[in-house]
């Protein structure tokens, strides 16, 4: 692989980028914390336990139904800190500009970032600005990190995934890709097709409040559903199957990519959780989510199961079972 070309697919969040990251990435700087491959890093701090992510953003266009670029990187870094079972405290913000970026889109995606931010109850303490050769860059660039208090408690990770527990995710697929789909290619989806960006730190905190013995929390951002399963199928080496007919995916989603030859389980979201719990709190669980703006479509989507080890399957709404492996290429690149 070190004597190929880093092709849009390696950026996918797929199979590519898993190779990539395993092969190229991990071994120049391999140590036990980020050997994790989790959204961020649990860290042991003179006696604290803190979560820590950094993410990049480079979507196109800069604005969709539904968000935009700052709104994003905000919510972006916020979900994967809260996915370590922390809550998210402060972030900081690195810009690269191209030299001709206009100034009223800049104000408008501060504007939008510091709203996200007081959403999620998160502070912006820290930044760096960066101005470049016109072309260098595709209008605007951002990064943020985050960092935020683990609670009390709480044991978060991949590899804590084992037969018998209950999957949950808490809302509809490919809202997201659709959204920003849509507005490259100026395609006229119905007006509910918008994207699902939102902080769900707040979510997740009502969810380890009521039930802090959940085991795994991930958001499915690139490479969707299916490929964000695989992670953890592996990281746990168990089976995972889930149930076709409980899968929630609007029907202007479904209509879309029935049209357009795209399945939603690898669309990507940035909205949405998935949840490994043991089955004696599902029915708590569902009644917690379900009660928050983000999870109302809360809902069981399948098990952990003994085999195939390391797989994932779909049982079918014929009776068929379809083996679900990681995301191949891309369905659609720079989609965060």
């Amino acid at each position: 692989m070190s004597k190929e070309r880093i092709q849009l697919a390696h950026g996918s969040g797929g199979k590519l980028s898993h190779d990539l990251i395993k092969n190229i990435m991990w071994p120049a700087f391999a140590n036990d914390i980020l050997g994790e491959m989790h959204d961020g890093a649990q860290l042991q701090i003179n006696g604290s336990r803190l979560a820590f992510s950094t993410d990049s953003y480079v979507v196109k266009p800069l604005f969709f139904a539904g968000g935009d670029i700052g709104k994003l990187a905000v919510c972006g870094t916020v979900n994967d800190v809260a996915m370590n079972g922390a809550l998210p405290l402060y972030l900081s913000v690195g810009f690269v500009l191209e030299e001709g970026f206009p100034i009223d889109s800049l104000q408008r995606i501060l504007a939008s970032m510091q709203s996200a931010a007081a959403e999620a109850g998160v502070y912006i303490v820290t930044g760096d600005t960066k101005v470049v050769e016109k072309g260098a860059v595709d209008g605007i660039y951002i990064n943020t990190a985050g960092i935020g208090s683990i609670l009390d408690g709480i044991s978060i990770s991949g590899k804590n995934a084992f037969p018998g527990q209950d999957i949950i995710l808490s809302g509809y697929l490919g809202e997201h890709s659709l959204a920003v789909m849509g507005e490259r290619h100026g395609l006229d989806f119905p007006q509910s097709v918008v994207s699902d960006c939102a902080p769900l730190n707040g979510l997740v905190k009502n969810m380890l409040a009521a039930v802090p013995k959940i085991a795994v929390l991930r958001d499915p951002t690139r490479g969707g559903l299916a490929t964000t399963l695989n992670e953890i199928a592996l990281q746990s080496q168990v089976g995972i199957m889930i149930d076709e007919s409980s899968i929630p995916v609007s029907p202007a989603v479904q209509a879309a990519c029935d049209i357009l030859g795209f399945d939603p389980l690898y669309l990507a979201n940035e909205g949405k959780l998935i949840v490994f719990v043991d089955p004696q709190f599902t029915k708590l669980l569902l009644e917690v989510m379900q009660q928050h703006v983000y999870g109302r479509e809360a809902r069981v989507i399948g098990k952990v199961v003994k085999e195939p080890c390391g797989q994932v399957g779909l049982r079918t709404n014929i009776g068929g079972v379809r083996l679900l492996d990681m995301l191949v290429g891309d369905q659609l690149p720079r989609i965060c």
